[in-house]
Order: C-alpha cells, then sequence, then structure tokens
C-alpha cells in the first residue's frame, strides 16, 4: 500500500537540500516554486510517518493481546487511529490542482435583477473581503463600477495569501467559487414587501506569479484609449486615462479606468489579462487531460447556478454539493469557510472516485 510515497519522499528529500542552497533565494520565482512544493510534500511525509507509526503499534498490540488485556484494551482505538490515518493519507496522495498555492483575481459582476442585483454584488464583495481578512489574506480593489444606488456593477479584486502551503491556498479555496450567485429577498426598492430573486455572477482566476510565465506579445495585443467614465456614464476624467486590451488570439478583453494614469490602467490591465489566458490555458489542458484531473465541484461553465442566497429563511444552500445551513446572516459577514469545505471534500471525493475507476 502507498508504493507511490517512496518517490515522493525521495524529492522531498532532495527539496530540502535545494532549500539549504543559497543560490536558490537568489532566484525568487524558482525559490517560490521550490517551497509550494516542499509545503505540500511536508504534510505528505508526516501524514506516512503517523501511518507507519500506528501500523507498528497495531501490529506490535496484536502480537502481545493474547498475553496481556492491557494491550487487547488498547487494540481498538489504536485500529480506529490506524484507519484515520491511512484515510488522511490517501486524500494527500490526490493529485493536486498545480494552481493550488497560488493568488487569486476575482470578478464579480451584476446579472439578472437590475439595481437589486448590483447591490447582491456588493454584498458578495463584501462577504468575500470579511472571508479574507478570516483568512489573514491580503485584498487590493484592482477595478470597480459602482450602480446609481450603491451597488456593484463589476469589480475585479485581487487575494494575496501568506502560506506556501498548496492545501492553504488562495485558489484551493476560492477557485470553487465561480459561478451564479442567486439571491431570493426583499428588494430596498420593493414597496410591496415581495420576494424577488435576482443574481450576480462571479469568475475566478489563479494570479501570475511571474510576468514571464505567461507569454503575451504586444503584436498580439489591440489597446484602445478612452475617457474614464462614473455612475450614469458621465465623464469622470478630462484625459484619456481608461485602457481596453484586447487579446486577439483569444479574444479575451479586460477594461481598466480606475487609475488616474494611462500607464496604471495598462499596467493593471494586462495583470487581469495575463490571470484570464492562465486560466484559459489550465481549462484547455484539463478538458485533455484524464478525468482524475478534472473537478467535478468546480465547473468550467461560468452560467451554472451555484448557491442560492434566501434571506427570509436565512438560508445558504450549495447546489453542487448539497450543503444547507441557517445562518446566512454569518456567511454574508465572512463565515465562508464551511460552505467553502463542503466542495474540497466534495472535489476529493469525485478524484478519489475517479482514481479507482482509473484503477
Amino acid at each position: 500500500m502507498f508504493e507511490s510515497v517512496q518517490s515522493l519522499l525521495a524529492e522531498h528529500d532532495e527539496l530540502q537540500v535545494q532549500l539549504s542552497d543559497p543560490d536558490l533565494h537568489s532566484d525568487p520565482a524558482r525559490s517560490k516554486k521550490v517551497n509550494r512544493r516542499y509545503a505540500e510534500l511536508a504534510r505528505i511525509v508526516a501524514a506516512y510517518e503517523d501511518w507507519r507509526t500506528l501500523t507498528d503499534d497495531v501490529e506490535a498490540a496484536t502480537e502481545m493481546a493474547a498475553d496481556d488485556a492491557s494491550f487487547a484494551a488498547e487494540l481498538p482505538g489504536l485500529t480506529e487511529s490506524l484507519e484515520a490515518a491511512q484515510e488522511k493519507l490517501r486524500r494527500l496522495l490526490i493529485p493536486r490542482d498545480p494552481n493550488d498555492a497560488r493568488d487569486v483575481i476575482m470578478e464579480i459582476k451584476m446579472g439578472e435583477g437590475g439595481a437589486e442585483s448590483a447591490l447582491f454584488a456588493g454584498d458578495l464583495l463584501r462577504m468575500y473581503l470579511h472571508y479574507a481578512e478570516s483568512k489573514k489574506w491580503k485584498t487590493e480593489i484592482i477595478e470597480q463600477t459602482s450602480s446609481d444606488l450603491g451597488g456593484i456593477k463589476d469589480v475585479q479584486v485581487a487575494f494575496k495569501g501568506n502560506s506556501t502551503d498548496p492545501a492553504e491556498g488562495i485558489w484551493a479555496h476560492l477557485k470553487y467559487e465561480g459561478g451564479v450567485h442567486r439571491v431570493q429577498r426583499v428588494p430596498a426598492t420593493e414597496s410591496q414587501g415581495r420576494i424577488h430573486t435576482s443574481a450576480a455572477g462571479v469568475l475566478v482566476f489563479p494570479e501570475v506569479d511571474e510576468p514571464e510565465e505567461v507569454e503575451i506579445s504586444q503584436n498580439d495585443l489591440k489597446i484602445d484609449v478612452y475617457r474614464s467614465s462614473g455612475p450614469g456614464g458621465q465623464s469622470v476624467n478630462t484625459t484619456d486615462s481608461a485602457v481596453r486590451i484586447t487579446h486577439i488570439p483569444t479574444g479575451i478583453v479586460v477594461a481598466m479606468q480606475n487609475e488616474k494614469s494611462q500607464l496604471q490602467n495598462r499596467e493593471a490591465g494586462m495583470r487581469v489579462l495575463r490571470a484570464r489566458i492562465l486560466a484559459r490555458y489550465q481549462e484547455e489542458a484539463d478538458a485533455e487531460a484524464s478525468e482524475y484531473r478534472k473537478s467535478q465541484i468546480r465547473t468550467m461553465d461560468r452560467s451554472e447556478r451555484i448557491r442560492t442566497y434566501n434571506f427570509p429563511e436565512n438560508r445558504i444552500a450549495d447546489h453542487r454539493t448539497g450543503y444547507k445551513a441557517y445562518n446566512l446572516d454569518a456567511v454574508m459577514n465572512g463565515a465562508l469557510e464551511p460552505v467553502i469545505q463542503s466542495c474540497i471534500i466534495a472535489d476529493e471525493e469525485s478524484r478519489l472516485e475517479a482514481l479507482g475507476t482509473d484503477a
């Protein structure tokens, strides 16, 4: 059992040697990559050592149980611990998404429902910002377009993590948030007290660590400049500082106008463009990969309704995992971890099932 662990143990030892080499830390990109892989393997090594220790303990207790009642009494507890350690190691050996340790750029857009949809998009942004605060992640609003009533037409926000461990990575948690989020509540603009249903869309992209990671030829870019505009379309800038970048090969378009200078908006636009292109390449790779590489929870269909937020019932429901709870008020204040964990667990189950099918 767990024959593949031996090669991972050897890789862990090799990375430990690399980390002691001062030359490694003069190359930030390579250092980050090595540290991430080392952190991932460290979990596997620790779980494997626990499993080996418990295996030895169970074998010893089994041998001594016939002659010593105290060992016989310990055996059921040791066996239970061994089974738990075995399951933990089995899950850690599931091939990880290579982007799990990456930072994230998230886009939230109003959808069906007009003004109420924009207000809900603003609520989602605050929910994710509170969640990030609870995880001690850093956040940065890259671009935001507000609605007349104080909601959000669209916003792009960056999340930056503080751990090299892929299991604690931002992409490992937020990648499941992409899709349509539906809200059911009485809008602030509703005078009759009727419950309305509206929606907002969320897109999530792993952020590129280094610009060189995604090569973009200037010949593949179409760049337009124009004047920034505010709510209602009124001009808020007398110079052509807003930038629209079109990546011709993929058709991806990014527009930026929050910054005061054209150069700053262009830099912000390229940052988002690289993330979108990286996500596009990953989607294409996943489509071609074997089944265990595909997540059944993180769909590539961005039109899928993934979650419902029912305010009258204080209910949150995830339609992919069957998760349901009646603490929506807490969730909207950032208590999102149980919802996300339901996605992580369901994803692991589908990958384990696929691995069992392939075996």
